[in-house]
């Protein structure tokens, strides 16, 4: 059988901060039989600049972005953030345009899912073989819900983790206060959410907050350090490469359970 050849969006979050997320996903992704591939080219989605209002100055971003992620003859492109995911999706709208880009945004946006999303929905998998002893709970980050529509993948995962205890977070839909260029510009607004935010998650005692948004988890990690908070930070793909037994990784389709829809009811 043809492995699924995997081109890498590593996204500028992860390429600066987060190198081990980036690890920890290709590790992940080669051990449930995919090639993957890290074109370099790759720079920044241009989120940022496009959401602060410089659409036309963005387009360049835009362009050097779809050809890094298409240098890599790919079946597939994962990344490990859903916001960043979703603004390379959009491209296909907002070069529609472009008689060159236009098609080649399309043939990018087919192909992207974020990191949890692909090793559920395309791979087919439901339990990663990862081990993790410990209390958690989770963010889950707004542009992956809202936007990306993915409501259910991370968490069918983590919750087939060994030892893995999982307790609800109060209000788990509410923003955490990052948002990108949000927190630069209504700084005292955004404090006051990430406040929120991390109540709850002190409120549950769990020993470690999991999330699939490096952004996020840099907002929160960020308040809690400066507050003497001790919860532990861990992104999905750290969790699903830890204690890794091969052997109890299993497909959904070697079981009874069914694909839960990405917008499901009563899903967080």
């Amino acid at each position: 059988m043809k492995k699924p050849r995997v081109c890498i969006f590593s996204s500028c979050l992860v390429d600066l901060l987060f190198p081990n997320v980036g690890k920890s996903m290709v590790e992940v992704l080669e051990r449930l039989g995919c090639d993957t591939f890290l074109p370099e080219k790759q720079v920044c989605c241009g989120q940022p600049t496009y959401n602060s209002g410089y659409a036309k100055g963005s387009m360049k971003t835009f362009k050097n972005e779809i050809d890094a992620l298409l240098s890599i003859d790919a079946d597939y492109i994962v990344g490990p953030t859903g916001s960043c995911v979703f603004m390379v999706k959009e491209y296909e709208d907002i070069l529609k345009d472009d008689p060159v880009y236009g098609p080649r945004a399309k043939e990018v946006a087919d192909k992207i899912y974020e990191f949890s999303q692909f090793i559920y929905r395309v791979l087919g998998i439901i339990d990663c073989g990862a081990e993790l002893d410990a209390t958690v709970t989770v963010h889950r980050s707004c542009h992956m819900t809202r936007l990306l529509g993915e409501r259910t993948a991370p968490f069918v995962l983590l919750d087939h983790v060994k030892g893995l205890k999982r307790v609800p977070l109060h209000n788990v839909q509410l923003c955490c206060g990052f948002g990108g260029t949000f927190s630069a510009k209504q700084p005292e607004l955004s404090t006051a959410m990430v406040e929120d935010k991390v109540k709850n998650i002190k409120d549950t005692k769990a020993e470690i907050l999991i999330g699939m948004e490096t952004s996020c988890l840099m907002n929160i990690a960020g308040y809690m350090n400066r507050h003497g908070d001790k919860i532990k930070v861990m992104h999905i793909a750290e969790v699903l490469n830890h204690n890794v037994d091969p052997k109890r990784i299993k497909y959904i389709k070697d079981t009874d359970e069914p694909i839960v829809p990405a917008e499901a009811e009563g899903v967080f």
